[in-house]
């Protein structure tokens, strides 16, 4: 099996608050799931993100809780990496973007671009707010689009026609935050010459036709016909500052804070690479011709990641339409696709925190399996369409599926093995059956793998899960707990049953990491499985002390079909999920706000 270098670059969440499992579903646990199948098929994979911290939604939060914007960006940087933690994200370096090294990467990436002719001054009209005097950010300015007349349109984009806007075009136009109308005043500012790859972005999309999930491919080649410049600079404290004379030491102009997001995929690789001992490592995902590079987030931040992003590597590169020279780092891979799931709603109404319609994650964990919640996303999240979480759709998934389909299949075949024979017993003279059911079980890696290969999580959990019905409708047609003048079949039977428990395992570890890894001890495995993420203090020369996500993936995961051993003593098996009361769904409805 070849081996290649996979980087895995997810969305940032953003510091202003906890995440809540919506936002998991788009850019948290399809990664995770993605990353946890590459290292098992013997791939080098490097998962990199952090939380975003600048903008002036983090002051405007800020400001709320009495905080200032570091304060801020600190505590709910804690939070969410704690958070994603107990999801059991494999991250290979979780960080943030108020890290010196950030900063420095940010400004690398801003200096090709200037000195390739990709960035130039402007003179704009720049909205403000009348009561705060502060810059409002173009997504906290609503109002009517005036192309199509949708009347949420906010000030950088209309998510009904998919047009960029400027918040001045808005019709009506008012503040997000507080609902006044902003102020338009002239500001100067950096603008990201966009039009200057319109023809090599062209190029480059559709050059994914075939590889990329539809709705994405077709929502970033639509934003291609009316391509505009785009603001990179704002004016606010809060931020990246510019690396010009005359620019740096001013506090009123900082990096938009999108434009220093993106970069933020590199930043952390490079991050990554100092922190393991070797600083060049990160060239190994991004100056690599056989490496490729997955992105994951929610379809809001499709036109970043399809467009912008790819826009700004071309530039640094010097292969827009004004050439140009690679920066220091030198060229830098584009994304090989990007993999943007659609919007997740809760009991048919969007999230909403101000309004309750809303669960965190933390409060999700503290009452329910995080496998449940990874197992939910992967098998009616909105992979490719917006779907609905619902509290009676997540009780028969966890109580159906979970705990009387595979929970089921584990504790009955653990149980009767170790109750009549102690150990693995063998599989002497096998039926058709037998072997139907083995055939079946080890036929399921390369077609499950393939689904993982190419984001189709639905189909690739829908198919393992498969596994475990056939070997359920095994058990109940041979029915071993009735032959009891035969221990030779009755012991095949079951050594049948733990191959395929010991398979579905396998199949499930990237949606199921940690009841995965119970059910590898339970059939005798001895070390790691499945690695599992931690939390790390770490240090920064010259900055403050921060928590990373990080973690040893060097586990015994691989993606294959491994022959069961007889003779590997057993014990009783331990509980896998928790069955859930049914009055669990009134007491969760109970909780959300009124629409």
């Amino acid at each position: 099996m070849s081996q290649q270098h996979i980087l895995t670059a997810v969305a940032w969440p953003y510091a202003n608050g906890p995440r809540h499992i919506g936002h998991v579903s788009g850019f948290g646990v399809p990664s995770d799931i993605f990353s946890r199948y590459q290292r098992m098929a013997g791939n080098k994979v490097l998962m990199v993100s952090g939380t975003d911290e600048h903008g002036t939604p983090i002051q405007v939060q800020a400001d709320k809780e009495g905080l200032t914007a570091r304060e801020l960006a600190d505590r709910y940087n804690r939070v969410i990496a704690e958070d994603l933690t107990a999801l059991g994200l494999s991250y290979d370096l979780f960080t943030r973007t108020t890290t010196l090294n950030h900063y420095a990467v940010a400004q690398e990436i801003f200096l090709g671009l200037y000195k390739n002719g990709y960035i130039f001054p402007k003179t704009t009209m720049g909205a403000i707010s009348p009561s705060t005097a502060r810059t409002l950010p173009d997504r906290y300015i609503e109002g009517t689009c005036p192309i199509c007349g949708y009347d949420g349109a906010r000030g950088d984009q209309c998510d009904n026609c998919g047009n960029q806007l400027d918040p001045i075009d808005l019709i009506n136009p008012v503040s997000r935050i507080n609902g006044e109308t902003p102020i338009f005043v002239e500001t100067e500012h950096f603008m990201l010459d966009l039009p200057a790859f319109a023809e090599v972005l062209a190029t480059y999309l559709q050059g994914k036709q075939g590889d990329w999930r539809p709705n994405v491919l077709k929502f970033a080649l639509n934003l291609l016909g009316d391509i505009q410049p785009r603001a990179i600079s704002r004016d606010l404290d809060w931020g990246v500052p510019i690396p010009l004379d005359g620019w740096r030491d001013r506090g009123d102009k900082r990096l938009y804070v999108w434009f220093d997001a993106v970069i933020g995929y590199l930043s952390a690789s490079i991050e990554w690479a100092r922190r393991s001992g070797d600083p060049e490592a990160w060239r190994n995902w991004w100056q690599n011709p056989d490496a490729r590079g997955y992105y994951f987030m929610g379809k809001d931040n499709i036109v970043f990641h399809a467009e912008i992003w790819p826009a700004m590597l071309l530039g640094y590169n010097g292969q827009g339409a004004k050439n140009g020279t690679a920066g220091s780092l030198g060229r830098l891979d584009l994304p090989s696709e990007v993999v943007s799931s659609e919007f997740l709603t809760m009991e048919g109404r969007k999230f909403s925190s101000s309004r309750q319609v809303v669960i965190y994650v933390r409060d999700f964990l503290e009452r329910y399996d995080a496998d449940s919640l990874r197992y939910y996303i992967a098998v009616a999240g909105p992979e490719t369409q917006d779907t609905d979480f619902t509290w009676s759709e997540y009780l028969n998934r966890n109580n159906g599926e979970l705990v009387a389909a595979w929970g089921n299949l584990v504790n009955r075949s653990i149980s009767m093995a170790a109750k009549n024979f102690g150990r693995v017993p063998e599989a002497r003279d096998l039926t058709d059956a037998d072997r139907a059911l083995l055939d079946r079980s080890r036929a399921a890696f390369p077609a499950v793998g393939a689904e993982l290969g190419r984001s189709r999580f639905k189909n690739a959990v829908t198919e393992a899960f498969e596994v475990v019905r056939d070997a359920n409708r095994y058990l109940a047609e041979q029915e071993p707990w009735k032959i009891k003048d035969d221990p030779e079949r009755q012991g095949s039977i079951l050594h049948v049953a733990l191959q395929v428990v010991d398979d579905a395992k396998t199949l499930l570890t990237p949606f199921l990491p940690q009841s995965s890894n119970k059910v590898y001890t339970m059939l005798g495995g001895e070390g790691v499985w499945s690695g599992m993420p931690e939390i790390q203090e770490v240090d920064e020369e010259g900055g403050s002390s921060y928590p990373i996500i990080t973690g040893d993936y060097r586990d015994n995961a691989r993606w294959e079909h491994r022959p069961i051993k007889a003779g590997i003593p057993l014990a009783p098996p331990v509980r896998l999920f928790t069955k859930l009361d049914p009055k669990i769904v009134d007491e969760e409805l109970a909780r959300l706000g009124d629409a």
